[in-house]
């Protein structure tokens, strides 16, 4: 299993960004899918999660709001729309693949990840 995270980059306070992901290697609208953050110091933690359909979304509550996770299954992709980004969005974003189609708030239940792209916020 691959999978292909880009969309990174530095970008102003109030800006935005989306990050996409492409998955290979396994059948991608059989499994929930997230997107994971470490910033410099910190442990990784869950941005948003997302189910095998992209009907159930869910969002840790700093981003709720301003960050939307979907998922394009034909393209085997999934992206994450960020909105007015702070500096303390600025980490390493990592999409991750669970082993089954249920959305889960736990860093542990995603099994695959990508190479992760670095997201900073600053003026």
């Amino acid at each position: 299993v691959q999978l292909q995270a880009s969309g990174g980059g530095l970008v102003q306070p109030g800006g935005s960004l989306t990050l996409s992901c492409v998955s290979s290697g396994r059948t991608f609208s059989d499994f929930a899918m997230a997107w994971i953050r470490q910033a410099p110091g910190k442990d990784r933690e869950i941005v948003a999660h997302i189910n095998r359909s992209g009907r159930f979304t869910h969002y840790q509550e700093s981003v709720q709001g301003r960050f939307t996770i979907s998922r394009d299954n034909a393209k085997s992709t999934v992206y994450l729309q960020m909105n007015n980004l702070t500096p303390e969005d600025t980490a390493v974003y990592y999409c991750a693949s669970s082993n089954d189609g249920l959305g889960d708030d736990r860093v542990s239940r995603y099994i695959y990840w990508g190479q992760g792209t670095q997201v900073t916020v600053s003026s």
